[in-house]
C-alpha cells in the first residue's frame, strides 16, 4: 500500500483571474493539498492567517485585526496565526481577539498538523 510519505508532490498554482498574486495562494493550497492527502479535513469554523514563500518561509499576516473582524462576521471561532505575527496582537481590539480559539504556527508543517487537528 503506498504512503504519503512516499511520494515527492508538486504543487503549481496559476492565477488565470487577473485578480492578484497567485503566491497569496501558497499556505492555504499546501493546507488543502496535505488535508486531501491525509483525508482530514480543516478544523470546522477555523480560519488561518499568514502565508508562506514559495521557499516555504512563513510570511506574517498582513491587517491582523482586519482579517479577524471578517472572519468573526463570516463564524470563525478558530484563528491559526503564524508566530512572525505576535507582535501584531496588541492592535487588535481585545473584544475581539477574546472571540477566538488562538493557536500559532511556526512553519508550514505545523501550519498543516494546527490546521487539520493532527496531533
Amino acid at each position: 500500500m503506498s504512503r504519503v510519505g512516499d511520494h515527492d508532490y508538486h504543487l503549481h498554482i496559476v492565477e488565470m483571474q487577473s485578480t492578484g498574486p497567485a503566491s497569496d495562494l501558497t499556505l492555504c493550497s499546501f493546507i488543502t493539498l496535505c488535508s486531501g492527502l491525509m483525508g482530514r479535513s480543516i478544523q470546522s469554523q477555523m480560519i488561518v492567517l499568514g502565508n508562506m514563500s514559495l521557499g516555504g518561509t512563513i510570511e506574517k499576516a498582513s491587517n491582523l485585526a482586519e482579517a479577524l473582524q471578517v472572519g468573526f462576521d463570516a463564524g470563525a471561532k478558530r484563528i491559526l496565526i503564524p508566530m512572525s505575527s505576535v507582535g501584531d496582537i496588541p492592535t487588535i481590539p481585545g473584544e475581539l481577539f477574546a472571540k477566538f480559539q488562538t493557536s500559532f504556527y511556526s512553519d508550514p508543517v505545523d501550519a498543516v498538523y494546527k490546521a487539520l487537528g493532527v496531533k
